[in-house]
């Protein structure tokens, strides 16, 4: 039987999983490159074939995560009138975001301390304003069109609902709900509390 080994992108994409799933685990600092190395039973000099520092694999799943997320707003609010249209469209594209990058998230909430004071991560700020900014133009859309509450505080709003759109990926799998159902429950809970 003949094996196939992996390409250097495919080898590179698994330590990179496998370094996400560590530091969703133990945490970012708490994770050392000798435990990356030995989940992907290599050497950990061999680890540095294919990056530069712990801090490498970081930004590669950070800025992929934030990427894709911004990706998705963009497109979301983009020749999209509507604002409530738009809001559902990030909500379901930040949903499927999420559920792919879970270690990104989970780095995210348990390391901002440490990812937001070191100058190679300077674009998480950059990206967190932009997300913010988007939510908040589009609910403030939604006030000034009258499909929302005229006393709706914005900033709240949208930190409420980032952090509620953000919890389930700490739910393991659930065989209750599906991620449509959540999405759809949060949705209807969304619109028929700030529907003006």
């Amino acid at each position: 039987m003949v094996t196939q080994s992996k390409s250097p992108s495919e080898r590179r994409a698994h330590l990179v999983r496998l370094a996400g799933d560590l530091f969703a685990e133990k945490g970012f600092r708490a994770t050392t490159v000798r435990e990356i190395a030995d989940a992907a039973g290599i050497l950990s000099g061999s680890l540095y074939h294919h990056f530069d520092s712990k801090e490498s694999i970081g930004d590669e799943i950070l800025s992929a995560f934030l990427e894709d997320v911004l990706a998705g707003y963009r497109e979301a609010v983009r020749d999209t009138p509507d604002p409530r249209t738009a809001i559902e469209q990030i909500v379901r594209s930040s949903t499927a975001n999420l559920s792919r990058h879970r270690a990104a998230l989970t780095m995210l909430q348990n390391d901002w301390n440490y990812f937001s004071g070191q100058p190679r991560f300077a674009y998480l700020r950059t990206a967190m304003k932009e997300i913010e900014q988007t939510w908040i133009e589009q609910l403030e859309r939604g006030k000034q069109t009258g499909q929302f509450r005229a006393d709706l505080d914005t900033r709240l709003t949208y930190r409420l609902l980032r952090d509620i759109l953000w919890l389930p990926t700490s739910w393991r799998s659930s065989a209750t709900w599906s991620t449509d159902q959540i999405i759809d429950g949060l949705l209807r809970l969304l619109f028929d509390g700030i529907r003006a």
